[in-house]
Parts: structure tokens; C-alpha cells; sequence
């Protein structure tokens, strides 16, 4: 049970992480992750790529919780 509140905090973080993100990249055209690890636009770190998957796969676990709960 534990290890279940971790991983729900953990989305919880990621999905704030992303939201800050793509705020950033649609009212300034800023890639805060593309540059904290310094790549441009085109280019995508190993790094960031995983980042940006754990954001998507939060998401993903976010929404089919809430989905169950309102079963």
C-alpha cells in the first residue's frame, strides 16, 4: 500500500512537471527540459525523451485512476 501512494504522488508531481512545461514551450516557446539538458528544438537527450515519457505515462495512470473512481 505504500508503494502505491509513492507511485501516486510521483504522477501527481510528473503531471505538474509537464503542465509547467508546456506552459512554458505555448506562451514562450521554451523547452525548459530541452534546456536543462541542453539540446535545441531538433535534437532530443536520451535524458529528456525519458523525462518526457514518464510525464505521458503519468497522465496515463492519472486518468484511468480517475476513471475508475467514478465507477
Amino acid at each position: 500500500m505504500k508503494n502505491h501512494k509513492f507511485v501516486d504522488r510521483l504522477s501527481v508531481i510528473l503531471l505538474l512537471i509537464g503542465g509547467i512545461c508546456w506552459g512554458l514551450v505555448g506562451a514562450f516557446n521554451f523547452d525548459l527540459i530541452g534546456s536543462i539538458f541542453n539540446t535545441d528544438a531538433s535534437m532530443m537527450s536520451p535524458l529528456s525523451r525519458i523525462i518526457y515519457v514518464a510525464v505521458g505515462l503519468s497522465a496515463i495512470y492519472r486518468i484511468i485512476l480517475w476513471a475508475n473512481k467514478r465507477k
